[in-house]
C-alpha cells in the first residue's frame, strides 16, 4: 500500500516559517477527536526549521532543514508498552491516542529522534500527526506542504519500494534509515566547502584575479578544478570534512596542504 512521505529540498527553503505557523494554526486551541488534543500555545514546536551555517565571512553558506515526526517504517514508539496508545496506520502515519496516552510521559523518550513532546498542561505526549484528520477528510496534502511557497516541502504518497529506488538513484537521501522523511540537496548540511580569493598586484594596486584555474588534490590525485570568478573567488563544495587532508594548488602561489575539519575560507591570496 502507498504510504505518506515528506520530501524536503534544502536548496528551496528560504526559512519563511509558513510550515511552522500553519501547524500552530491547525492545532493550538483545536482538539481533533481521535487524532490529537490541542497543542500548547508556547513551548516545543511539533515541526521546526533548523538553520545550518557553513564557512566564515565573507564566504558563508546558509541552509535550513525541517525536523518533525518521520513516520518511521518500524517506529520505536509503537511497541508492547504502547499497545492501544500509539499506532501506525496502513498509510504509514503514526498516531498517539490523546485519551489513552494520559500520564504516559515515558512515551516521549521512546522516540530516538526527539519528535514526541510532553504537554505539561494536558499531561499527554504529543507530536505532529501529518494532518491525518485533514487527509481523512479528503485533503490532497498536509497543510505544511500546501503553504510552502517554494515547494521546499512536498508530501507524496508512494510505495516504499518506489521511494527506495529514488534513494538508490541518488535523487533523494535519508537522514535516518527507515524514515519517511526524505531530502534533496542535503549535502549543504552534511558536507564542507573550501574556498578563497585570489588577487593580482600591479603597480601597488590589487585587482581580482579572474580566470585562474585552482586544482584540488587528495592522495596525490586531482579530484576537482575551479576557475576563479570575476571576484577572484573559488569554492570547492561537497567535500568530506572532519579532518580529511587535501592539497590545494594555486597558480602563482604554489601548493598548500589543508586539513579540512569544517567549511573553510582560506582568505585573500596574492598570486
Amino acid at each position: 500500500m502507498s504510504k505518506w512521505n515528506l520530501i524536503f529540498d534544502a536548496d528551496r527553503c528560504n526559512n519563511c516559517n509558513n510550515c511552522i505557523l500553519v501547524v500552530k494554526d491547525e492545532y493550538v486551541g483545536n482538539a481533533h477527536e481521535g487524532y490529537s488534543a490541542p497543542m500548547p500555545e508556547t513551548g516545543t514546536l511539533w515541526l521546526t526549521v533548523t538553520r545550518h551555517e557553513r564557512g566564515t565571512a565573507p564566504m558563508i553558506d546558509v541552509s535550513h532543514y525541517v525536523e518533525t515526526c518521520m513516520n518511521c517504517r518500524n517506529p520505536a514508539c509503537v511497541n508492547d508498552q504502547t499497545a492501544g496508545i500509539v499506532s501506525q496506520r496502513e498509510d504509514g502515519i503514526v498516531l498517539i491516542d490523546p485519551a489513552a496516552a494520559k500520564g504516559r510521559k515515558d512515551i516521549v523518550g521512546m522516540c530516538p529522534h526527539g519528535n514526541i513532546h510532553w504537554n505539561e498542561k494536558a499531561q499527554i505526549p504529543q507530536k505532529w500527526t501529518w494532518d491525518a484528520h485533514l487527509l481523512d477528510a479528503g485533503w490532497k496534502e498536509p497543510r505544511p506542504s500546501q503553504v510552502c511557497p517554494t515547494r521546499a516541502l512536498v508530501a507524496e504518497k508512494a510505495e516504499d519500494a518506489t521511494m527506495e529506488a529514488r534513494v538508490a538513484a541518488g535523487e533523494l537521501s535519508q537522514r535516518v534509515p527507515g524514515a519517511r522523511l526524505y531530502d534533496r540537496n542535503f549535502d549543504r548540511v552534511t558536507t564542507s566547502f573550501l574556498g578563497g580569493t585570489l588577487v593580482r598586484s600591479a603597480d601597488g594596486i590589487e585587482d581580482c584575479a579572474e580566470g585562474l584555474t585552482v586544482t584540488l588534490r587528495k592522495d596525490g590525485a586531482v579530484i576537482a578544478t575551479q576557475e576563479t570568478d570575476a571576484f577572484g573567488e573559488f569554492k570547492f563544495d561537497g567535500l568530506a570534512g572532519k579532518g580529511e587532508a587535501y592539497e590545494l594548488v594555486i597558480p602563482g602561489a604554489g601548493p598548500r596542504d589543508i586539513v579540512l575539519k569544517t567549511s573553510t575560507y582560506i582568505g585573500v591570496i596574492a598570486v
